[in-house]
């Protein structure tokens, strides 16, 4: 069974820097798209980042172009969201997810969540 568990969510200030990460389980790592999405309260669930199975390809959202960058060490089963000059509307969950297919996953649609993890941004 396929678990994904994120950790490093926290209360940062505007223009601060956290590191997310989220380890996986249960499946061959490498062979598996891995990404990030967001939902803040009341509104739908956001793509941040995808990467791919050999971290060689990496798409970011628009709102998070230039300042966020996603990376994985498949060694250790593990993906990271890096988010720098944090403003106070990238408050939201976060959630890491994973899918065979990058596209797929970069449409909403993965196999797999996380349970997520909070990000709260102050001004």
């Amino acid at each position: 069974q396929v678990q994904l568990v994120e950790s490093g969510g926290g209360l940062v200030q505007a223009g601060g820097s956290l590191r997310l990460s989220c380890a996986a389980s249960g499946r061959t790592f490498n062979n598996y798209a891995m990404g990030w999405f967001r939902q803040a309260p009341g509104k739908e669930r956001e793509f941040v980042a995808v990467i791919s199975g050999s971290g060689a390809y990496t798409l970011y959202g628009d709102s998070v172009k230039g300042r966020f960058t996603i990376s994985r060490d498949n060694a250790k089963n593990t993906e990271y969201l890096q988010m720098n000059s944090l403003k106070p509307e990238d408050t939201a969950v976060y959630y890491c997810a994973t899918d065979p297919s990058i596209q797929r996953l970069r449409g909403g649609r993965p196999d797999y969540w996380g349970q997520g993890t909070q990000v709260t941004v102050s001004s």
